[in-house]
């Protein structure tokens, strides 16, 4: 039985993709050619359909999860559901941590002057958003070049949630 040519998992003699990794594989020999992209009833390549699961945060990725069974697109919209809704979460806990924190005066003597209070929480809030930006381009290029990119914590999570 043939090999992946990526990861190495054993697929079948006449797969075009990796189950696995969702790699496209040569043709076997003597086989016809496989399609340059595999498309859903809208058109969608896997690859296209990868990146949009990034495109507008955790909310594409319900909606692909839900409509694409392709297991590369169902992964991406799982790692994409995990990710930027958790993130969206913890974003919801900084706003009211810190807006809290400048509604009472801040805490302590941070609250009056320099970084303390509203200066670190808007210093650290805007941080945050930097870094969820460079995320988010770098899900979508890696979804859309046909990469199966892992995030350490969530992407675990979501290749449990994908297999379901």
């Amino acid at each position: 039985m043939p090999h992946c040519t990526n990861c190495g998992t054993e697929i079948a003699a006449s797969a075009q993709f990796c189950p696995t990794c969702g790699k496209a594989q040569p043709p076997s020999p003597g086989g016809s050619p496989p399609p340059v992209a595999t498309a859903t009833g809208a058109g969608l390549s896997e690859n296209a359909a990868g990146a949009l699961c990034y495109v507008l945060g955790w909310i594409t990725g319900i909606i692909f999860f839900l409509v694409d069974k392709r297991p590369f697109v169902r992964f991406h919209a799982a790692q994409s559901l995990v990710t930027f809704g958790g993130l969206h979460l913890i974003r919801i806990v900084m706003a009211m941590f810190f807006g809290a924190g400048i509604l009472f005066g801040g805490w302590g003597h941070w609250g009056y002057a320099g970084w303390g209070g509203f200066g670190l929480g808007v210093a650290l809030f805007s941080l945050f958003g930097i870094l969820i930006f460079v995320l988010w381009i770098v899900c979508m290029a890696k979804a859309g070049s046909g990469q199966r990119f892992v995030l350490p914590i969530s992407g675990p999570i979501a290749e449990n949630i994908a297999k379901q």
